[in-house]
This record gives structure tokens, C-alpha cells and sequence, in this order.
């Protein structure tokens, strides 16, 4: 194709310099003043779009590339205005060669970037001992490949889900979702759901990622809440919350035929979070009468909660506490489940120094504190290295070793409130971010 063609007309009119008077001197020796595209050229190497070559020459009668063509158009496309339909067909046609020059058409990216992956690989360690009883030196070794694609509906809804692949070396774990043994490789979808952003209010429908906020997960932090959360506000928020849950504790576990069964929930939570200071108060609601009075001897949970935080310098002190004012009464079939009043509440006081950033080597943070975790009240925790029905001190700690590699290490060491048996755990993990 000839430079007079395409470097004068066409991109003449992605510039809209074809409809102006030009002005600009002609930097070209090889350009008369009476050659019909002279305006154009001078109008478009004053505004950079065409350099020619090092010794003053526009060589016009010369065979154009197809590089040196999207590099014209890539220039054009900066400077902006012009035909805007006319770029997008440039953009069409020249589409590989601005890829490598790493320019993003806008137009011809839009159906891709409607999806975006991102992810982690996790390595995990996990030893627990329970004296004098079959968690005696429990050792786990597991891998996860989490993939986590983002899916842009219109400007207001976005959907997200979450595959997980995987396995487990070690002692015998459940899929809550199935009851199936996750020994060796597996793999399921633990997210599914859709989340529409108006303004402060923000609808979550189907199955998200679901962490009890006012508590910051000591409750319920898991995948296996399916439902809808509505969520109003920017510095003081008030979220709702229902559907169905399955609880990894003890509470609403298995029904007497010992399948997994859910449980109906309805949640409220209030939280203010500005300048350093956070608190909140919430309230959840759970139900299951076959499942519950097999293990908790109620129909249903009513579990009240409040959390209070401040950040001072490096340091963060958190506390919060549960309390499930409903059951625990001497009607649970299963005699083996207490009822006294301690599986009834769950309380956690942290200290936390810094924290790593996975974007930023060498950065970590420390973490020191107590909990009480009742089967009653802590239904699901978010705690790696801490369980339902444990009581005691931990520690922990996070380093980010290269970019988007960080290790985590904790260490708890208490007794079980069922039965004041010393346990003790030691957990890790490398994480990789991507």
C-alpha cells in the first residue's frame, strides 16, 4: 500500500486534520508544496502521528508495512478526535500488529475483558494433637489450585465464581457441599453468584464467598451459604442477609440418618468503620429442626454478636463476642454433644503488628491473642490454626518473601470445652498470588 494513500487520507481523517486549515511547515525535503496530500502530511507530522525517516525523507512512493502502519494509527489514536468509526476499522484491521506494540483497542478488547482470572496456589501444612483421643498427632498436607474468574454483565453487575482444585494427604476431611471424602485430587465450584454496585448499595445473589463481618469471621466464613445479601451504605453499613447455610461445626451438621443438611438463615448486620475505629453489632438466625435437636437440642439459633476494633500506629487491637441466646438445652439426642452454656458463646481478642503485602516484598505483620470458640456460636471460623470447641492462646505471623509469594505461619495452644482435653495446633502456608 502507498504512504500517500493510507498516511495522508486515511489517517488524515482519523486525526480530522482533513477538515482543518494546516498551517504547519513540511518537515520532508521529498514532499513539493504543490503535491495534493502537502497540508496533510505537514498537519500530521506537527502533530507526530507520521516521523518519516532519520534523513528527512517521507519516501511516499515506497511500499508501507503493515508495522509502520499501526504505528501511524497507534499515534493517531493517542492524540485522540478524528473519525471515531473510522479508527475502530483501523484498529480492526491492524489489530495483531498493535497488540505487539502494546496498545489496547478499547473495541476490539471489549467482549474479552468481559472476563478477568485471577487466583492462587496454596501449599498447607497442618498438624493437630488432641491428647488421648483420635486427633492425637492429626497431620495434614494439602494443595489447592483456586481459579477465580470475574464476568462484567453491564456497568452496574458483575458476576464472580470460584474453582477449586485440589487434594488432601493425611486425615479424612469432608466436602460439606456432598460429604464426600476430599482424600486425593478433587475438584468443585465452591461460587457462584452475581453482584449488582448502585451508588452505597450493593445485591449479592446465589452462592458467594460469605464471612460474618462484625466478628470478621469468628461466626461463619465459608462457601456454603446460597442465597442473597443486600448491603446499604459507605462508612456505616447495614447488610442483610438469607438463604440457606451449611455449618462446618457440630450445630445443624447431620440429620439422624447422618446425610448433610442445611439450615435456614436470616442475618442483620450493622458496622461502622472510619478514622482507625470500627464496631458493630449483628444478629443471625438459624434453623434446621432435625439436624439442631439431633446435636443441640433446639430447633434453631439465635446468635447475637459484637465487635469493637482500633488501629493505633502499626498495631490493631479487635475484640468480639457471640453469644447464642437459644439451646444448649439436656434435650439433644445425641448424648455425646454437651449443652452447657460455654458451646453456647465465642469471644476473640486479637493484637495484630503490621501485615504483609502481597504487591510488596519483605513486608509482614505479627499477631497475638485468646479465644473461646462454643460449637454454639462459632459456627463456621475463619481461624487456619484454631477450631470449634477450643479454647487458648495463639500466635501467628505473615511475611511476603517475593512478590505475590507470602508464608503464613500460626500456632494455638489450649483445651478443648467439651471435654478440657490440651490441644494444640501448628499450621502453615506458602501462598502464591496471580
Amino acid at each position: 500500500m502507498k504512504k500517500t494513500l493510507i498516511s495522508a487520507l486515511t489517517t488524515a481523517l482519523v486525526v480530522g486534520a482533513a477538515s482543518t486549515t494546516f498551517a504547519a511547515a513540511n518537515p520532508f525535503e521529498d514532499v513539493p508544496a504543490d503535491h495534493w496530500a502537502y497540508d496533510a502530511i505537514a498537519q500530521l507530522a506537527a502533530d507526530g502521528v507520521i516521523e518519516g525517516y532519520g534523513d528527512g525523507t517521507y519516501r511516499g512512493d515506497q511500499e508501507i508495512t503493515r508495522y509502520e502502519m499501526a504505528q501511524m494509527i497507534a499515534r493517531a489514536m493517542a492524540k485522540g478526535g478524528g473519525d471515531k468509526a473510522l479508527i475502530d476499522k483501523l484498529a480492526a484491521e491492524f489489530a495483531d500488529e498493535l497488540n505487539n506494540l502494546g496498545v489496547r483497542v478499547a473495541a476490539l478488547e471489549k467482549k474479552v475483558d468481559n472476563v478477568k482470572w485471577g487466583g492462587e496456589i496454596r501449599f498447607n501444612f497442618r498438624n493437630k494433637s488432641t491428647e488421648k483421643t483420635a486427633d492425637h498427632g492429626n497431620t495434614q498436607q494439602y494443595y489447592q489450585l483456586r481459579l477465580k474468574p470475574s464476568m462484567t454483565i453491564n456497568k452496574n453487575w458483575t458476576g464472580r465464581a470460584q474453582l477449586f482444585y485440589g487434594g488432601i494427604n493425611g486425615a479424612t476431611r469432608k466436602n460439606f457441599n456432598t460429604a464426600e471424602n476430599l482424600n486425593g485430587d478433587h475438584f468443585h465450584v465452591k461460587v457462584i453468584n452475581v453482584e449488582g454496585v448502585y451508588g452505597n448499595t450493593m445485591i449479592e445473589l446465589g452462592k458467594p464467598y460469605y464471612t460474618t463481618a462484625v466478628d470478621e469471621g469468628m461466626i461463619y466464613d465459608g462457601y456454603n451459604m446460597t442465597g442473597g445479601t443486600l448491603t446499604f451504605g459507605k462508612d456505616l453499613k447495614f447488610r442483610i442477609a438469607a438463604g440457606r447455610m451449611q455449618t462446618l461445626g457440630t450445630a445443624g451438621q447431620t440429620n439422624n440418618a447422618g446425610d448433610t443438611v442445611p439450615s435456614t438463615y436470616v442475618g442483620g448486620e450493622l458496622t461502622y468503620n472510619k478514622n482507625n475505629f470500627f464496631a458493630g453489632l449483628g444478629y443471625h438466625y438459624l434453623a434446621n429442626k432435625e439436624a439442631w435437636n439431633r446435636t443441640y437440642g433446639d430447633d434453631s439459633a439465635n446468635i447475637w454478636v459484637l465487635g469493637l476494633g482500633y488501629k493505633f500506629g502499626d498495631f490493631r487491637l479487635f475484640g468480639t463476642y457471640a453469644q447464642n441466646t437459644q439451646g444448649g438445652s439436656t434435650n439433644s439426642l445425641d448424648e455425646n454433644v454437651p449443652n452447657s452454656s460455654a458451646q453456647r458463646k465465642a469471644y476473640n481478642i486479637r493484637l495484630s503488628y503490621k501485615g504483609a503485602k502481597a504487591s510488596k516484598p519483605g513486608t509482614w505483620g505479627l499477631e497475638a491473642g485468646y479465644i473461646h470458640l462454643g460449637q454454639f456460636a462459632s459456627l463456621s471460623p475463619i481461624y487456619d490454626y484454631q477450631d470449634a470447641d477450643m479454647k487458648g492462646w495463639s500466635v501467628g505471623s505473615t511475611v511476603t518473601l517475593f512478590k505475590n509469594i507470602r508464608w503464613y505461619l500460626g500456632y494455638s495452644d489450649g483445651k478443648t470445652i467439651s471435654d478440657d482435653k490440651k490441644t494444640k495446633i501448628l499450621w502453615t502456608r506458602v501462598r502464591f498470588d496471580f
